[in-house]
């Protein structure tokens, strides 16, 4: 047997004798006499601390080399002159490996470092790495110890089932499944059980046996690209079960909100007709107080915006709140603000199938939905339905965007004709503070007061429109910035003389065929208010809190209002757990109906 240069393309070094876990063993034999050997093997030793392969690779500068010896075999002058030049090749570059400088040695280990983290990158198993410097002084060593053992005992099952080693691959299968239940969900070395280091122990003896009977550099390797593989496909696999799943939690409606919905629906039929008006109806027209537009099928949503509102406003008695929901939700709605009014604040809730003028004839959305192709889109029955298939159009086949409710805010003068201002309020938000001020900005003749999104490269025009369209290429900028909808100041009168609502038809009807845009509002509206948005500071709008895990807490403390955006809404379960609190604390739990729906924080 000979030596056998050392790999490191892999994360590992190997010689004749194999690179574990836990150390580095190289051998090169002639006949019986040993040349050299390393074993740093720690769990022979019961050593399994912060030792890694780094540690053993640096080691190799105490290699020792005797002298050799020829064989003893009879050979032919010729022969026996061939196989000492091969021996003193050897030698020579066995000494050469072991006797490098501490230089040398600690510039391959940031060499072998490096290209850890870059292959790692886009790689689920760069995470448990131990050339991975970032993990050196971490606490989860015999985790990572335990985790590499497996992916060893995997590679040596495959080998001892081709050569068919049936005793060691009993052996490999027990000490998996020993390992696996040891391991479990743990992160951290304080979450193994005891018997951990005994397990690894164990396993440890086991690799070491199969490394001895079933070691090959070249199967190894290529049983280890192939675990590479497969691990990164399901990883990718993963990914987009994960993108389906969380679009369609994202459409649904908790048990307990549609039973709330239900019980309040019962409630309102039994009033008697003079008992189903709110008071105040001389307010929702008069311009000297505040107004807000919130169209929502969501009781317990819409019911936050509010409450948080009128919490927030320093003299409640001077807002007014114009709610629009659906049919089916219109009586549960109006039946949740008269059992539980907001203070001084006045309130109406609408039905939008009372909107007569609201039809396909005046509106191209509707009559985009009632076409052929829309359905086809929409209601064909031979779409995708695997995950991989499907995942990638989920997002804009989001019943939302079948709703009216969702496209009347380009509607609102003809919503409320005698109103010269208002504020819109999508029903994901919470307010944290007055809005009063928000009547006082002057827009500077624009129509729309919102918080721009841009950042450096992102959330401008390019990301919504398709600029491969010459309509949207000739009339906008692709690095124009973009702003957000959910907290909006609208200046009705400015709406009116530029003729609003006409400019978001000729462009909703040019997109028919979705070739300027897919579904949604924002991209509309973009185009709609293009060079007509006033930007608002930004403490006004932080949004975030449905998507994005690392929104500042700063930023969400000071900020006038917080909108959840993003599928992650706080009333479902998926919401982010460390932005939750800020919905539900405006949440009546005590109410009995919450609690006959199981409706908790």
């Amino acid at each position: 047997m000979g030596y056998r240069t050392a790999s490191f393309g892999s994360g590992f070094i190997v010689g004749d004798s194999s690179a574990n876990a836990n150390g580095i063993a190289i051998q090169t034999q002639t006949g019986n006499h040993s040349i050299g050997k390393i074993s740093g093997s720690l769990i022979e030793s019961g050593k399994v601390g912060d030792s890694t392969l780094a540690d053993a690779a640096l080691n190799l500068t105490s290699v020792k080399v005797p002298d050799v010896k020829p064989s003893e075999e009879k050979l032919t002058p010729a022969q026996s002159a061939r196989k000492k030049l091969r021996m003193e090749r050897k030698v020579k570059r066995l000494r050469e490996l072991t006797q490098k400088d501490d230089t040398t040695a600690a510039r391959l280990e940031q060499v072998v470092a490096e290209r850890s983290k870059n292959i790692g990158s886009g790689s689920v198993l760069s995470k448990y790495s131990i050339w991975r410097r970032d993990h050196d002084e971490n606490s989860d060593s015999l985790v990572r110890l335990m985790r590499d053992q497996l992916i060893m005992a995997r590679v040596y099952v495959n080998m001892a089932q081709s050569h068919n080693q049936v005793h060691i691959l009993h052996q490999l299968r027990a000490r998996i499944r020993d390992s696996q239940r040891s391991l479990g969900e743990a992160t951290t070395d304080a979450e193994l059980p005891r018997s951990a280091s005994e397990r690894v122990k164990a396993m440890g003896q086991i690799l070491s046996v199969a490394r001895e009977q079933l070691y090959d550099c070249a199967g190894i390797t290529k049983k280890l690209r192939a675990m590479l593989q497969f691990s990164e496909e399901q990883a990718r696999v993963l990914k987009k079960q994960s993108t389906f799943l969380s679009q369609l939690a994202a459409k649904t409606l908790p048990k307990g909100i549609h039973c709330l919905s239900m019980k309040l629906t019962i409630d309102y039929y039994k009033l008697a007709e003079s008992d189903r008006n709110f008071p105040g109806g001389e307010k929702l027209e008069d311009n000297r107080l505040f107004h807000y537009a919130l169209f929502s099928d969501n009781v317990l949503a819409a019911s936050v915006v509010v409450n948080s509102t009128v919490c927030n406003a320093k003299d409640p008695s001077m807002h007014v709140f114009h709610l629009v929901t659906d049919k089916l939700n219109y009586a549960a709605m109006k039946m949740w603000f008269l059992a539980n009014p907001p203070g001084k604040a006045t309130i109406d809730v609408q039905n939008i199938d009372d909107f007569t003028w609201l039809n396909s004839s005046y509106c191209p959305v509707l009559r985009q939905l009632e076409s052929a192709a829309m359905k086809e889109y929409y209601f064909k029955a031979d779409h995708p339905t695997t995950i991989a298939a499907g995942s990638s159009n989920l997002k804009y086949r989001n019943p939302k965007y079948l709703s009216m409710l969702n496209h009347l805010r380009f509607y609102l003068p003809e919503v409320y004709p005698k109103l010269d201002k208002i504020l819109f309020l999508d029903d994901d938000i919470v307010v944290q503070k007055d809005l009063t001020p928000l009547w006082t900005v002057d827009l500077h003749g624009k129509v729309n007061g919102a918080v721009e999104t841009c950042g450096h490269s992102f959330h401008r025009f390019d990301k919504y429109l398709n600029f491969s369209n010459p309509h949207i290429k000739r009339n906008f900028d692709p690095r124009a910035c973009g702003w957000a909808y959910g907290m909006n100041v609208f200046d009705l009168q400015q709406w009116k003389r530029k003729d609003i609502t006409g400019i978001y038809h000729k462009w909703q009807d040019m997109n028919e065929d979705r070739v300027l845009w897919k579904l949604g509002t924002l991209p509309p509206g973009l185009i709609t208010f293009y060079n007509l948005t006033y930007p608002l500071q930004k403490s006004w709008h932080v949004l975030g809190l449905g998507y994005n895990p690392s929104v500042d807490r700063g930023e969400i403390e000071g900020a006038a209002v917080i909108h959840y955006n993003g599928n992650m809404k706080p009333w479902l379960e998926l919401a982010m757990s460390k932005y939750k609190h800020y919905w539900t604390r405006h949440v009546k739990y005590d109410h009995p109906f919450l609690q006959q729906c199981n409706i908790s924080p």
